[in-house]
């Protein structure tokens, strides 16, 4: 098959595996999801259910007592079969990831212009005052002001908000097939957030970069996705359209997660918690992971693990666009029980 008509990004039976004193942790548990040219993937759900471990997977840039297993296909190419030299040809050039805390990612004891400096100097063979030239253009692109100044400063010298878009620009500079960005507006206030969601959302547009949107925030999702994939337990349990997943939602904790959000009423304020918390990943049961924190569950749930599968009677959607969901339990009993109000 040629490389053109396959996904950018293929992820097949992914699974994450950690040992530990304790025993062995399954972090991330058989995932399968693709990714189109262009395409912004939303990866959702509560802390620790793998969203990160799956990222760091992708990147090659798992600790060391983690495992992955599975395949990883960038243009055909298995990223965790690959040889470590091919891999970092590709890692920061054609694949880059932003993470969620910039100050700890970003080396505390260089000037950002050195830091942004070696990754083209690397990647694309430029000589000095040629990458300072391209970082200065791409500081100026994600709206950094006074660049030419500001890029011999250190990390401490920049704001929370400004420190994330000097690890933009530096996720940018080689302009990336795929950025992957993990909760890219964690920690900073909703203004910021939001200046950064508009940034994000206008580089994609300039570079036609796809994107992997890792976050907690369902709000987030909607604002930038095409798709989203909903992670428990290091399983997918939801994905489809961010219009199905967020506006017409199928599976139990999709739904709880939606219920989550605190919104205001002729009530009041209004918040639905999950009740119960997350399995251990180290004890996950044989079921569905979400099953001890379903109110749906039954001894089945407990026992059987339910496959992602087509909403075969999902109308107006193409067959190959068809959401999909990871539930024993019918689509319309599990909207009616949790009293959503939700459409078929």
């Amino acid at each position: 098959m040629a490389i053109d008509t396959l996904p950018l990004l293929q992820v097949c039976d992914l699974r994450v595996e950690f040992q530990t004193p304790d025993g062995p942790v399954y972090a991330v548990n058989g995932l399968d999801f693709s990714l189109e040219r262009g395409q912004t993937l939303g990866i959702v759900g509560e802390s620790g259910s793998g969203k990160s471990q799956t990222a760091l997977a992708i990147m090659g840039l798992l600790a060391a007592q983690g495992r992955a297993s599975g395949q990883v296909l960038y243009q055909g190419q298995d990223l965790l079969a690959m040889p470590q030299a091919q891999l970092n040809t590709i890692r920061g050039n054609r694949i880059a990831m932003v993470f969620q805390d910039p100050m700890t990612s970003l080396n505390p004891y260089l000037t950002v212009e050195r830091q942004l400096t070696e990754v083209l100097q690397w990647h694309r063979g430029l000589d000095r005052a040629q990458a300072r030239r391209r970082s200065i253009d791409m500081l100026d692109a994600v709206k950094i002001p006074d660049a030419r100044r500001r890029i011999n400063m250190y990390p401490h010298e920049f704001s929370g908000g400004m420190r994330q878009r000097v690890m933009l620009a530096m996720a940018l500079l080689c302009e990336p097939e795929i950025l992957i960005a993990d909760e890219p507006t964690t920690a900073l206030d909703v203004t910021v957030q939001a200046q950064i969601l508009v940034l994000l959302r206008e580089l994609q547009r300039d570079l036609g970069t796809a994107m992997v949107l890792i976050t907690h925030d369902l709000g987030v999702a909607a604002g930038l996705c095409d798709e989203v994939l909903v992670l428990y337990g290091g399983r997918g349990m939801e994905h489809g359209s961010v219009t199905h997943v967020l506006g017409n939602a199928s599976h139990p904790y999709s739904l709880g997660l939606l219920q989550a959000i605190a919104r205001i009423d002729q009530d009041g304020m209004v918040l639905r918690p999950i009740p119960g918390t997350p399995p251990h990943l180290s004890q996950l049961p044989p079921g569905c992971p979400f099953s001890e924190r379903c109110s749906l569950a039954d001894a089945r749930c407990a026992q059987d693990m339910p496959h992602l599968k087509p909403l075969e009677h999902a109308q107006g959607v193409a067959a190959a666009a068809l959401p999909k969901r990871a539930c024993h339990r019918p689509v319309q009993e599990v909207r009616s029980a949790l009293s959503l109000g939700v459409g078929a």
